[in-house]
């Protein structure tokens, strides 16, 4: 049986004439066979939208999608303060800038003495202040 998709405006029309036949003294699963749902949706919907209106309804929904939007900013955020702060204290696991800088000058054949060519593993990492950049850069 497939599934039917009601609007909140549906919704709130059917828990209206709910009321009504319940207070004629109708049970509530007779209601829902009058309005053609199932007695868990009529509870779900009535917890959700008793007493409201359209409009109300339609800026609630308003406001959650609203929350969510900044919620979601909120956690962008804290991830990168996060990220932030563990490269400043040398929590640092991006790509391997040594690797990358040493195959750069591996082709190369040049003596020790060639100041162009790096000569130590120190020479390529990144020193305290470049961790940052090298979060931003890679991260």
């Amino acid at each position: 049986m497939s599934r039917k998709r009601y609007t909140p405006g549906q919704m709130i029309g059917m828990l209206r004439q709910a009321e009504v036949e319940l207070a004629q003294g109708r049970k509530v699963p007779e209601v829902c066979r009058i309005l053609g749902v199932s007695e868990q949706s009529f509870y779900r919907w009535r917890n959700e939208y008793d007493g409201l209106r359209v409009d109300q309804v339609k800026r609630m929904k308003e406001l959650e999608r609203e929350n969510n939007r900044r919620r979601k900013a909120v956690c962008d955020l804290t991830l990168g303060k996060l990220i932030l702060e563990e490269s400043l204290q040398g929590k640092y696991y991006g790509p391997p800038v040594v690797g990358k800088a040493l195959s750069m000058y591996s082709a190369r054949s040049a003596s020790r003495s060639d100041p162009s060519v790096m000569s130590s593993v120190s020479d390529v990492r990144p020193k305290a202040g470049d961790q940052l950049f090298a979060t931003l850069r890679w991260g």
